[in-house]
């Protein structure tokens, strides 16, 4: 049985590409490459042919068997191809798109954000200061003594390598930010005007209203003539911005080494209204900051003429302002990332 080789291949070319689908294809693969096909009928036909006729027609077939082979293939991909294709879901562009979860800034950035825009709005600057401090700035030139307990090291992280660019000199995280106000007194002549937000660090047992680490915010105001007065204007300007304008304030006498005379300031209970509830411990005030004029001893260790300048200080607590302004009883939420607590705010 003789064969015509261009008419099979112009035959299985135009099978093949006739094929619109996997199994019409595999039918076309079967009809010319299976074990019944027509290229198994060609090599069989060898057998009667004449040894002068075997090798060339041995090579019509191989070339043959190559073609198919090789057009079955490429016809495979093709349908493969727009398969996935067609599986694809096309972009409809007039449908609403999927819109993904967007975080935002944390309580207490958004706390301090607040705290820190209040004052720049009345003319305060915002500064910030190194987490690792000496123990002059954080402690003698405040006025504090050195048998303090502060200074203990029960009540203060201290390093174990002193300073490098001075061997004597003893660096410790800082417990409080009023380390910045002698380096920005050191640096600047008044009047100065400015807010010091960051971290601070004390070694306290972590429970429900105490961490050893925490946020605090610092104020210094410098200026000549600088009075009491001015101090308690401001911060009834401040806690009315912060709390309403219906917020009733108090400054009772207090003790600061850094400042003389010194006040604790309350607010009233914005629980109860001050009547008194679980909130402010039937007392219907609640804390809220420590403030002062400026000792003179401060200005003496920045090396600010004596009795030219007048200054008012105040400091408060990050988490604690967040607390009282949200209802909120436990300082622990703040650091344990439950994105249940965070998404509220």
């Amino acid at each position: 049985m003789n064969f015509d080789h261009e008419t099979e291949k112009q035959n299985s070319r135009q099978k093949i590409a006739e094929a619109a689908d996997a199994r019409t294809l595999e039918a076309v693969r079967v009809e010319y490459l299976g074990k019944k096909g027509k290229l198994t009928a060609m090599y069989a036909n060898l057998a009667v042919l004449s040894k002068e006729q075997k090798p060339e027609e041995g090579k019509r077939i191989n070339e043959f068997r190559n073609t198919v082979t090789q057009l079955i293939e490429e016809k495979k991909n093709e349908i493969a191809a727009k398969a996935r294709q067609g599986s694809q879901k096309q972009l409809d562009v007039t449908i609403p798109g999927v819109a993904h979860p967007v975080g935002h800034a944390h309580i207490l950035t958004q706390t301090i954000d607040d705290i820190c825009s209040t004052f720049e709005q009345m003319g305060f600057a915002v500064q910030e200061g190194p987490e690792i401090e000496t123990e002059f700035n954080n402690f003698t030139a405040l006025n504090i003594p050195e048998d303090h307990p502060s200074r203990d090291g029960f009540d203060t992280f201290y390093l174990k390598e002193p300073d490098p660019t001075d061997k004597k000199v003893n660096l410790l995280l800082r417990s409080q930010t009023s380390p910045v106000q002698i380096r920005i007194m050191k640096e600047y002549k008044p009047p100065l005007a400015f807010v010091v937000p960051g971290k601070v660090y004390r070694p306290d047992a972590v429970d429900a209203s105490h961490s050893f680490m925490f946020h605090q915010i610092e104020g210094l105001l410098v200026d000549k003539d600088v009075k009491f007065s001015d101090l308690k204007g401001l911060l009834t300007v401040f806690l009315k911005r912060l709390f309403g304008e219906k917020i009733k304030m108090r400054l009772r006498p207090h003790f600061f080494p850094f400042t003389e005379p010194s006040a604790e300031v309350d607010i009233a209970c914005y629980i109860c209204g001050g009547k008194g509830c679980s909130v402010c411990g039937r007392k219907g005030w609640l804390e809220i900051m420590g403030c002062g004029m400026v000792h003179p001893r401060v200005f003496k260790a920045v090396g600010y003429p004596k009795r030219k300048y007048t200054g008012l200080a105040f400091g408060l607590g990050v988490e604690r302002m967040a607390m009282l302004k949200h209802g909120i009883h436990d300082i622990r939420l703040f650091y344990e990332n439950d994105v249940r607590f965070l998404e509220q705010f």
